[in-house]
């Protein structure tokens, strides 16, 4: 009897030996587990936690338990992210929106979220958009601007700064285009004069640069003249230009510069006396 008391006695100090108290952490969730397993893994197994593709273990499936050991365990969720207009996925551990973020290195400072930031990213995961704080300029006629937005389309950015558009004027790029970070919006004029083909493949480039270096804000006091082509104001206001030519941009002033040649019937001589043969060459 004493012999088969010592054997149970030392069978239980064994059984005692190898159990261990350790805490199982699952997403910021402590629970104490009293398991018989060798290995982290071994343990997750015991206290029935699933580890799946993408999770994090700490520390490592395979390494060792002893006594008192902490096993943080932090579940993937898939997370659709659309930021800035393009659209990817991901698999993030964070448990809110904020995290996920911060995880994916991304910090939109003062920009604009489709979700705040303390909400919870579940499980089975979330769709997420992001748009951030981006500096595009509008240029209309005299009116240029600056501005700082989290607008999706151009159309948005414009609305904002309160450009309104008439019928037949021109946007670049299009209203329902993404301004990115740098971009500059013009508005331009009706353009209600169709060009000639043979008109427009003339060498525009060579007559600007002869008649004032291609400078779209090029101002001569002797006339006075101003923009690439050298307009008078009576001239610009003939062809249809708004304000001054130096305000609009490239394509306004050499639109309204091949109209000025298309009206005359291409009697270029009397506004380009000096450059206007420049039109024909190479």
């Amino acid at each position: 009897m004493c012999l088969a008391g010592a054997v149970a006695v030392g069978a239980l100090v064994t059984v005692s030996f190898l159990v261990k108290e350790v805490i199982v952490v699952v997403d910021g969730e402590r629970t104490p587990v009293r398991a018989f397993g060798g290995t982290v893994a071994e343990v997750l197994a015991d206290a029935g936690v699933p580890v799946e593709y993408g999770d994090v273990v700490r520390p490592s499936a395979q390494e060792a338990v002893a006594d008192g050991t902490t096993i943080e365990v932090r579940r993937a969720r898939p997370l659709t992210l659309t930021l800035d207009g393009r659209t990817s996925t991901h698999l993030v551990t964070a448990t809110n929106v904020g995290d996920a973020l911060a995880e994916l290195d991304i910090t939109p400072a003062a920009g604009k979220l489709s979700a705040p930031r303390a909400d919870a990213v579940p499980l089975e995961g979330m769709e997420l958009t992001v748009y951030t704080r981006r500096k595009v300029y509008v240029v209309a006629g005299t009116t240029r601007l600056t501005s700082r937005t989290t607008a999706r389309t151009v159309r948005e950015v414009l609305r904002q700064k309160r450009i309104a558009l008439r019928r037949g004027y021109q946007v670049s790029p299009p209203l329902g285009s993404f301004p990115k970070d740098g971009t500059v919006i013009t508005v331009t004029p009706p353009r209600t004069v169709p060009i000639q083909p043979a008109i427009a493949q003339l060498n525009w480039p060579a007559l600007a640069e002869c008649e004032s270096r291609g400078d779209p804000q090029a101002y001569n006091p002797n006339g006075p003249y101003y923009g690439m082509y050298q307009f008078s104001l009576a001239m610009w206001q003939a062809v249809g230009g708004m304000g001054l030519p130096t305000t609009w941009p490239v394509e306004e002033q050499t639109y309204r510069a091949q109209v000025l040649y298309q009206q005359v019937g291409g009697k270029w001589q009397g506004q380009w006396p000096n450059c206007g043969d420049r039109l024909f060459g190479p």
